[in-house]
């Protein structure tokens, strides 16, 4: 029992001061000019920090046009014009109604509304009341419910609890205007995790998902999230989850990349292994990620997802070019794991990226010699 006190300790100490350690290899403190820690991103192009969108992984300009005009008018109509034109198939609409869920549950946090004011995310319910057929607008708060929940409460809470249920009948509703969609069904694996489903319970969800789109990257990544905790399943379940899942992708398809995934989701079970970013287990899923972004459509909405936990990944391994290679496919949008998990994504990841350009750098790099 002594012996696991010390390796807990070990742990969180291992955790807490990795980012410290990382940041010091970033350059944080004060370099001398010619040392490779002085390198500057905007000599490749890059972004500064302040202007990185934490938004969204990659860009969607119809997305943000619609977004802003949303919230600047808190008229509804074109976000539900906006999905009612995105194709059912693939992954663009799911993103796009996280990102309408997400923007109405970030206003309500930030003006929950008083007296004198009305409250965030109002055209949500405006959206619901006045077109309650509308299948966009019943996922899109099916998905709100979800965040409220993971926001607002904690797990095991009544307030949690409640809301989850809530969620899980908005999905139901969702489901019935739209048969053939699998968002309704992605959106309840959130509320399977929050709820805990049985394991026959999960899997008659599951099953539902893949008869609609087998291939959703989305979706495998929600399902990941429930394997992944401990009262659902082991590490080795959750690897099992996503080998398989890789296994078994379609020619073309980002699934090749989700033992990558998987091996993020438990990092700090296995922070404490010497040499475990140059180990086997995490180079065949950094080579499953990278076949995977090689051979998917280059507007694949999935794809800036992918390079931006292999930039993490490469960053670790020392793998400097290759980081390099993604980086100037994703620069100036960051948010996507793992930058979205800390309190400021733009920061996280600027640390990643000048600790790629330094490295690149040190073994001869140069704007002139990076490929774009």
């Amino acid at each position: 029992m002594e012996i696991l006190w010390v390796l807990m300790a070990l742990l969180m100490i291992g955790f807490a001061l990795g980012p410290i350690m990382m940041r010091r290899r970033a350059g944080i403190q004060q370099v001398a000019p010619g040392d490779p820690d002085a390198a500057d991103p905007a000599n490749y192009g890059f972004l500064r920090q302040e202007e990185l969108d934490i938004r969204m992984p990659g860009p969607d300009e119809d997305l943000l046009e619609v977004l802003d005009l949303v919230q600047r008018t808190q008229d509804h109509r074109a976000a539900s014009q906006l999905l009612a034109g995105t194709e059912t198939e693939g992954e663009r609409r799911w993103q796009r109604v996280q990102a309408f869920a997400g923007a109405a549950s970030l206003e309500l946090q930030q003006r929950p509304g008083g007296v004198s004011d009305s409250p965030g995310g109002q055209w949500l319910r405006v959206w619901r009341a006045e077109q309650a057929k509308d299948a966009g607008g019943a996922a899109v708060h099916a998905e709100f419910l979800v965040q409220q929940a993971w926001r607002t409460s904690s797990p095991g809470t009544d307030e949690f609890r409640i809301i989850m249920e809530e969620a899980r009948s908005a999905c139901g509703d969702a489901a019935l205007l739209a048969p053939g969609d699998p968002i309704p069904y992605i959106i309840e694996l959130s509320v399977a995790r929050g709820l805990g489903y049985s394991q026959p319970e999960f899997e008659k969800l599951w099953l539902k998902i893949l008869d609609r789109d087998p291939a959703h990257m989305g979706a495998h990544l929600a399902a990941l999230h429930y394997w992944c905790e401990k009262w659902h399943g082991s590490r080795e379940t959750a690897y099992s989850f996503a080998e398989a899942a890789a296994a078994r992708a379609p020619k073309g398809s980002l699934l090749a990349a989700m033992p990558l995934f998987a091996v993020f989701e438990h990092l700090p079970e296995v922070n404490l292994v010497s040499g475990f970013y140059e180990s086997e287990v995490v180079t065949r899923a950094i080579h499953g990620a990278l076949y995977a972004v090689h051979s998917a459509r280059p507007d694949d909405p999935m794809l800036a997802h992918v390079r931006h936990l292999l930039i993490f990944f490469l960053v670790r391994s020392e793998r400097w070019s290759e980081a390099m290679d993604q980086l100037v496919h994703v620069d100036g949008h960051v948010g996507a794991l793992p930058w979205t998990l800390t309190r400021d994504p733009a920061a996280d990841y600027a640390v990643y990226r000048a600790l790629a350009v330094a490295g690149y750098e040190a073994n001869g790099g140069s704007p002139a010699t990076l490929s774009r």
